[in-house]
């Protein structure tokens, strides 16, 4: 009897993966369960599709390489999103010194990106939304998806971001401000033009 693969529990998948037999099919139902949560996680922070392919590769990269050796003292998607953020961080900063850009410069940068999508329209809010969330500080900005589109617990994101409940509170509270203020300028400044 062929094991069932799309109902075993990620734990399980962990144990196959460990076996050379089941070890590639694992892998593969592991990246087929997860990649999609993954790459919008990624891809809210990077907003590029290709850079975010990139950088979601590269976890599966590094899932497969270290899958042997995680012990399971969080739950496999804790682990996965850890190593999302991570990369995606990694990733940030090294586009952040491969243009020699200012803070400043980088979030213009990452909002000529979200002008530039298919579909960009400056007047719906959605758009404003993504053009106020990158305007945040890394830190808050990874809280704030975290917390409004993965809807993810306080103690989940501080098993992820390896910080403690209270300031992850206080970031998503100072993130949540900044982004009202954003939108309410961006209102204004719509009503008097």
């Amino acid at each position: 009897m062929t094991p069932d693969y799309l109902n075993m529990l990620d734990e399980e998948l962990v144990e196959r993966f460990r076996q050379p037999e089941t070890r590639e099919k694992a892998y593969s139902h592991i990246v087929k369960r997860h990649q999609e949560r993954l790459y919008w996680h990624i891809r809210r922070m990077v907003v590029h599709h290709e850079d975010t392919n990139d950088v979601l590769q590269n976890v599966f990269v590094k899932v497969w390489k270290g899958l042997d050796n995680f012990r399971g003292e969080s739950s496999l998607f804790t682990w996965l999103y850890r190593i999302a953020t991570n990369e995606t961080y990694t990733y940030l900063e090294k586009m952040k010194k491969r243009r020699a850009l200012s803070i400043s410069d980088h979030e213009s940068h990452i909002g000529n990106l979200i002008k530039a999508e298919k579909g960009f329209d400056y007047n719906k809010l959605e758009w404003k939304l993504q053009l106020a969330i990158q305007s945040l500080p890394e830190k808050q900005k990874i809280v704030f998806n975290l917390r409004y589109y993965d809807e993810m617990p306080y103690d989940k994101m501080s098993e992820v971001l390896d910080t403690s409940v209270g300031a992850l509170k206080a970031s998503y509270h100072f993130a949540v401000k900044k982004v009202e203020e954003f939108l309410k300028n961006e209102l204004n400044h719509d009503k008097n033009s």
